[in-house]
């Protein structure tokens, strides 16, 4: 803004320097006669200024406020549980905005194989006509107030968000309880959405770190994380509105649910939320359907010009673990990776031990990135390469070898953790400066957790990361199962079995 505003009077100050010359020489003599009252422009005249009292001198007759206290106290996170088990939480902030959220715990892990497809069906489901409003009135009420309305599904939990002025408070939370719980799922509605998934499913060729990371899922796990998150298209003329009824009516329960707000006052969301929620009923939870980690092999032959690779390996213990999917959030840091050609310009990420390690090294390779998908008590770490199809084998071999190198004592230096520490501690602050993320980390870790942990010590786990326990991690995770999943030109893909003996040697 100031530099603009600089420019401008430059280019004000050229177009009229003639006339500025001619005012300075012909009021010379007045300069020397005459003395001057000064003004904002007596420097261009060559006139000297009165004297001003000096910039750290008190005006009279003003009252100062207080200074701002060195350190101000973070709003806490209040949390209420009504009587059926629904979990009602909050934190306050100073913005004029609010951002709710009901999140659920359920997911693609919960579909029996009648419901398969489901939670990705609800997601595009969602806020569409109930029994109180058309979705021509729900669109117009939330542009009304100037809102932002969203949903997501996961393996593990859904989430329906509201982001507005917190003036809307009641309005948000009421047009939000009412989407959530009371969808009529009229046919020609969830008709056209599944035209949608199927259009979705049709174009998912052209994205192939996504299908990568859905086959990682299904090779690597037995059970419930094997679902696919995506609707598979056996389901799609399955599927239909009485299904939806079912499979909400079985796991939308109050037990299973927290809305969670940031920028709102804990008592006024009381107030609005507990008489629309508190009639829900009180349903015993149920045990989290089991996943078991085999590792295995995927391959699809496409038509994509690249070949695209992933393999991966178990974080035992999940969120659950704390300190481990910590320390593993800093180690996907500190190895980092992107592609070879990249938005921000030569040197982005330059710092990642794949951007210097790979991507600076060899250039057949387009992309080269380490991964996690971390669930409440397992995951999955790895490397995601794309390259030419005559040089696959090279960049599986390369991937790799950095996975066994950082596994190796003395192959990550002290500077190189560091700035990981440095770096993932300044991505979690500044996601938190969003009112939205920190509404989803409010719900998401009190599903996880039943409470939210303070940010603090999150900060003060990472600062005690040491050398020894990234490698210790990395050791943990390689001597799991190997998963692989290619997707493109796979006949040059090396085999499982001699990947596998690479991290498996007997």
């Amino acid at each position: 803004m100031y530099r603009a505003a600089s420019s401008s009077l430059k280019r004000h100050l050229k177009g009229h320097g003639s006339y500025l010359r001619a005012t300075r020489f012909a009021t010379s003599t007045a300069v020397a006669t005459k003395p001057s009252s000064g003004g904002l422009f007596s420097w261009l005249t060559g006139e000297s200024s009165s004297p001003l009292p000096p910039l750290d001198t008190p005006l009279g007759g003003i009252a100062l406020p207080d200074p701002l206290p060195d350190l101000v106290e973070p709003s806490k996170t209040k949390i209420t549980t009504l009587h059926n088990g629904l979990k009602i939480a909050s934190e306050t902030s100073p913005n004029h905005a609010a951002s709710i959220g009901l999140y659920l715990d359920c997911g693609s892990i919960y579909e029996a194989p009648l419901y398969s497809g489901a939670s990705h069906l609800l997601e595009r489901m969602a806020f569409k006509s109930t029994i109180n409003r058309s979705h021509f009135r729900i669109v117009r009420e939330v542009e009304a107030i100037g809102g932002n309305i969203g949903a997501s599904a996961s393996r593990e939990q859904m989430g329906y968000t509201f982001d507005a002025l917190k003036t809307y408070v009641p309005q948000m939370v009421e047009l939000l309880v009412d989407c959530v719980r009371n969808p009529v799922f009229l046919n020609w509605e969830v008709n056209e959405e599944l035209q949608k998934v199927k259009s979705e499913l049709g174009e998912l060729s052209n994205n192939p770190q996504g299908l990568l990371l859905e086959a990682i899922h299904s090779a690597g796990y037995s059970g419930a994380l094997a679902n696919p998150l995506l609707a598979p298209e056996t389901a799609l003329n399955r599927l239909d509105g009485s299904i939806l009824e079912e499979f909400v009516a079985e796991n939308y329960t109050a037990p299973r649910m927290v809305l969670a707000a940031s920028g709102v006052d804990h008592e006024e969301l009381l107030s609005v939320a507990e008489p629309l929620l508190a009639d829900l009923p009180n349903v015993p939870q149920p045990h989290e359907p089991k996943s078991i980690y085999v590792g295995g092999d995927f391959r699809h032959q496409g038509e994509s010009g690249a070949t695209h690779v992933a393999i991966a390996f178990e974080v035992p213990g999940g969120w659950q673990k704390e300190k481990d999917a910590i320390v593993l959030t800093v180690l996907q840091t500190l190895m980092g990776g992107g592609g070879s050609f990249s938005a921000g310009g030569p040197g982005k990420g330059m710092h990642s031990r794949l951007y210097l390690r790979v991507l600076n090294e060899h250039q057949q390779i387009l992309s080269c990135s380490a991964f996690n998908s971390i669930f409440n008590n397992t995951g999955l770490f790895g490397i995601y390469t794309s390259t030419s199809p005559e040089f696959v084998a090279k960049s599986v071999d390369i991937a790799a070898k950095e996975l066994l190198a950082i596994a190796s004592p003395g192959q990550v230096t002290q500077v190189q953790l560091d700035r990981a520490k440095k770096s993932t501690k300044s991505a979690v602050l500044m996601n938190l400066e969003s009112r939205m993320i920190a509404s989803e980390d409010i719900g998401r870790q009190i599903l996880t957790y039943g409470e939210r942990k303070p940010v603090e010590l999150f900060l003060k786990a990472v600062d005690e990361i040491t050398l020894n326990d990234i490698t210790k991690i990395a050791q943990k995770i390689i001597s799991s199962p190997l998963t692989m999943a290619s997707f493109g030109d796979v006949i040059n893909v090396p085999s499982y079995e001699s990947v596998n003996s690479m991290f498996h040697a007997k």
